[in-house]
């Protein structure tokens, strides 16, 4: 596999700095003022970069950082998969050598969402808030059908021989997705993406799915702070194109229910549904979604 970037140049992120953290250097980009500081936790494949069309919506009103977690991105690499116990202990650290004070409101997208629980475990008093972007959960295998259970995921994730091929298909989509941004970090990010680097550490992190609910089972539910989860529910063509009609129905019921019983876990939490967009279209289709849920819950942790 080849690309036509230097090392040097792809580590230069277009916008923000590093954060040296236990010896390694972490990318983290922050807009904004005032709290409670929101927290952007990207999903696999993905970099914070890839949230800053909300993250400046946000940053109208609070705070809003994104970073990438060490071995991915922009920051220095690290032996992947990590436990989420690693990743949660880095981010606080970094946002405590940043200086941006707790409580946080953590806005975690699909992978995400299990290194957020496991940093809610460990630092309770630092989570002023959840908004859930189509989040993974702990949980997730006794509401999803079989052919999604974290395991089977694993094994259904691109290997590089197929992103090879897919590599046109997805820098066409990136540069649609990605076209509302200023170029000087749109042009970059998409070229970044393509890199051997990035395209390891997306099959590194997906490689561990299960292990990582495990490892969050031995740990209490999430804390009783306002939370929002956006479910969505609208048709993925290549999700259509590799799973029956019925597997795709049953996943659809089963993201629902999960995501009903998790904001009902707490005192005041939300579940709103979007059928208009995809997974990994969420934050590009539906950008005043989610801003518009993270004003409501950093609002709601103000008054509480």
């Amino acid at each position: 596999m080849t690309n036509n970037i230097t090392s040097s140049a792809r580590l230069a992120p277009p916008v923000g700095g590093f954060q040296e953290i236990d010896g390694h250097r972490v990318f983290v980009h922050r807009s904004g003022s005032g709290g409670p500081a929101v927290v952007f936790l990207p999903g696999a494949s993905a970099v914070g970069l890839d949230y800053f069309g909300v993250q400046q919506g946000v940053s109208q009103f609070t705070t809003a950082v994104v970073y990438d977690r060490g071995g991915t991105g922009y920051s220095d690499p690290l032996p992947l998969p990590r436990t989420a116990a690693a990743v949660a202990t880095e981010l606080r650290e970094l946002l405590r050598a940043q200086s941006i004070p707790a409580p946080y409101v953590l806005v975690p997208h699909s992978l995400g969402g299990l290194y957020a629980h496991r940093f809610a475990q460990l630092y309770p008093q630092d989570v002023a808030g959840l908004v859930w972007l189509d989040a993974l959960q702990r949980d997730w295998d006794a509401f999803l059908p079989p052919a999604m259970h974290l395991a089977a995921c694993e094994q259904l994730a691109p290997d590089r021989e197929q992103l090879e091929k897919m590599r046109p298909a997805l820098r066409e989509m990136r540069g649609e997705l990605l076209a509302d941004y200023p170029e000087h970090v749109r042009q970059p990010l998409i070229d970044a993406h393509e890199s051997d680097e990035w395209i390891r550490f997306g099959i590194a992190e997906r490689s561990t799915l299960a292990g990582l609910a495990t490892e969050l089972r031995s740990g209490p539910g999430i804390p009783d702070v306002p939370m929002v989860a956006l479910t969505v529910l609208g048709t993925d063509p290549a999700q259509q194109a590799l799973m029956p009609e019925r597997t795709l129905q049953q996943m659809h019921d089963g993201k629902r229910k999960m995501d009903a019983a998790l904001v009902s876990a707490v005192s005041h939490g939300e579940q709103r549904i979007l059928s208009d967009t995809v997974h990994h279209r969420l934050c590009f289709d539906r950008p005043d979604a989610v801003v518009q849920a993270i004003r409501d819950v950093v609002d709601r942790a103000v008054r509480l």
